[in-house]
């Protein structure tokens, strides 16, 4: 059942999603999720001040959350481009926030 919306339609009529576009969006969400999960996991298992195995096990469950919001938010972005700078930006950002302390000598 399509609910008609005359700014919805207008919009959909003057940029219908191209294919390039859409799979893009799809591989960010996918690849570019699952390498934000990985990272916001690795940092919080460095960070987070509770017992080594229930730091683990919290940011384990976490990233789930931190996967989905990252398939929403890309397919939320106005590009596809966007979505992939975001999502490896912050990806990088936690990677690095997580490893180079351990690299270092001087986790906390």
């Amino acid at each position: 059942m399509h609910v008609y919306h005359p700014r919805i339609d207008h919009v959909m009529k003057r940029y219908p999603p191209l294919p390039l576009d859409l799979a893009g969006r799809i591989t960010a969400a996918l690849f570019g999720g699952y390498a934000l999960a990985f990272g916001f996991t690795a940092f919080l298992s460095v960070y987070l001040p509770l017992a080594r195995a229930d730091r683990v096990v919290t940011a384990s469950l976490l990233c789930f959350a931190v996967w989905v919001a990252a398939v929403i938010y890309t397919f939320a972005a106005r590009s596809a481009l966007r979505a992939w700078l975001w999502l490896g930006a912050l990806t990088v950002l936690l990677c690095l926030a997580a490893y180079l302390p351990v690299e270092w000598r001087s986790r906390p």
